[in-house]
């Protein structure tokens, strides 16, 4: 079901984001310092809390102009895209540790790169998810790609180990100091200071710049992630946002326990190949249909034909919430009960 939001929901929502930045930012976190645990949890808190209201906000806005049943629909694609796209963030943040242990930034200065990295992010994710669903929209056939690149992806990161990620030989380096004049030190929060005349990156720049184009990279898992519940670009971009607003905040939360948490990667795995299964069943389902003929008239077949037509969509959004929900809440408390054992070396 086609959805057109009111202007002012748009504004509504930018309003909201907008001013629970400044907060964050400009009252909260004005001077540049490490958070409290007690900080961290109640921010979490705040950020969880704030998504949830406004998946109400959500229900209640598509209840008024289409009817419960939409509201209801369109509530569940956004905590649906929200869990996800919070999931695969939490995974990032373990990348983003990498970063911040190898550069040695100090944990002060961390909240000011994290917060320019979510402000650009905003900006280009808004650009890749119009993108991406205006394309899905003209040529529907590119879901069935996206769909195998999160099979292969989700796969693939049953194998892979974050810890392969070297910052120093990565290209991001490389490319961004043969442009850019970086210093090899810290100059406070300062991401330029004037070096012999010059103007000059400090080494607090090169990190903003890697976390940056390190975030752009997981987004083309994370969108295509989203695409796969809903092609709404409402829902797909503000499930999005809320869930990287919080996304410093839980770097903090998750700094002291990240490895505790170490069977949420193949969790991850599980939700990103089963939303990749999930985007190319229609087109399983309709080469069966072309399979069994047009004259069957078997229950099979009349399955197939209503699966295709979109009769499930709304039953298939609650199962992929359950499944999505049950499945990194699992992956947590196992992690929990099943305690990484360390080696020797460790």
């Amino acid at each position: 079901m086609n959805i057109e939001y009111p202007m002012w929901v748009w504004i509504f929502f930018f309003a909201v984001v907008f001013v629970a930045l400044f907060v964050d930012v400009g009252i909260v976190n004005r001077h540049s310092h490490a958070p409290t645990r007690r900080e961290t949890f109640a921010w979490s808190a705040v950020w969880i809390s704030l998504a949830l209201a406004f998946n109400g906000f959500i229900y209640w806005v598509v209840g008024n102009i289409y009817g419960s049943g939409a509201g209801l629909s369109k509530a569940t694609e956004f905590l649906t895209g929200y869990l996800v796209e919070l999931s695969l963030s939490v995974d990032n943040l373990f990348v983003f540790l990498l970063i911040f242990n190898f550069f040695k930034v100090p944990k002060k200065f961390q909240h000011r790169v994290l917060f320019w990295g979510i402000f650009m992010a905003l900006v280009l994710r808004m650009v890749m998810i119009f993108a991406g669903t205006e394309l899905v929209e003209r040529f529907h056939w590119l879901i069935y790609i996206f769909g195998a690149f999160l099979v292969y992806t989700g796969i693939k990161m049953f194998s892979d180990d974050d810890d392969s990620f070297n910052p120093e030989e990565s290209a991001i380096v490389k490319f961004t100091t043969r442009f850019i004049r970086i210093s090899k030190h810290y100059d406070g929060e300062k991401f330029f200071v004037i070096k012999d005349g010059k103007r000059t990156g400090t080494l607090l720049l090169l990190v903003l710049i890697i976390i940056n184009v390190v975030d752009l990279v997981f987004a083309v898992d994370s969108i295509p992630a989203i695409l796969g519940i809903t092609t709404d670009r409402f829902i797909v971009y503000t499930s999005n946002i809320f869930a990287i607003l919080g996304l410093r905040t839980f770097f903090f939360l998750l700094v002291d326990m990240a490895e505790k948490f170490h069977y949420l990667k193949y969790g991850l795995a599980f939700v990103l190949t089963f939303i990749g299964v999930k985007m190319i069943l229609p087109l399983v389902a309709e080469g069966l249909i072309m399979g069994l003929g047009n004259g069957n008239e078997s229950a099979f077949s009349y399955f197939l034909h209503s699966y295709v037509k979109g009769d499930y969509n709304q039953t298939a959004t609650f199962v992929s919430l359950g499944i999505v929900a049950g499945v990194i809440a699992l992956s947590i408390i196992s992690s929990l009960i099943f305690p990484q054992k360390k080696t020797e070396e460790e």
